[in-house]
């Protein structure tokens, strides 16, 4: 998420919106985003409602839900989609970014 905090401007630009959805609950969640300052809006998802229907993986082996990353545009369609293998497996913003300016043609 640090990621997309330092380019939030950037998809602000191109008229697209972040919102993160994290696993915990209302409480640790809002802690979490007020202690970082992120800039963009997030959603508690305690029973991965979300997190399923996007079809986030939990990988107890690596101690956790991978990574997922997708577009949707303003009719509601999936442009993009990206499953992490492992924490680390991130989309660069620069990729997304990309994407949008294409979309925004």
């Amino acid at each position: 998420m640090a990621q997309l905090s330092q380019d939030y401007r950037k998809f602000v630009d191109r008229n697209a919106e972040v919102i993160a959805v994290g696993p915990e609950d209302r409480e640790e969640f809002a802690e979490f985003w007020n202690n970082n300052e992120m800039p963009f809006p997030g959603i508690p998802d305690p029973e991965h409602v979300l997190a399923d229907l996007y079809g986030q993986v939990d990988d107890p082996l690596k101690f956790g839900r991978n990574p997922v990353m997708v577009v949707i545009d303003i009719e509601g369609r999936i442009r993009f989609e990206h499953h992490g293998k492992g924490a680390g497996d991130i989309v660069e913003n620069k990729q997304i970014l990309e994407l949008l300016d294409y979309l925004n043609k």
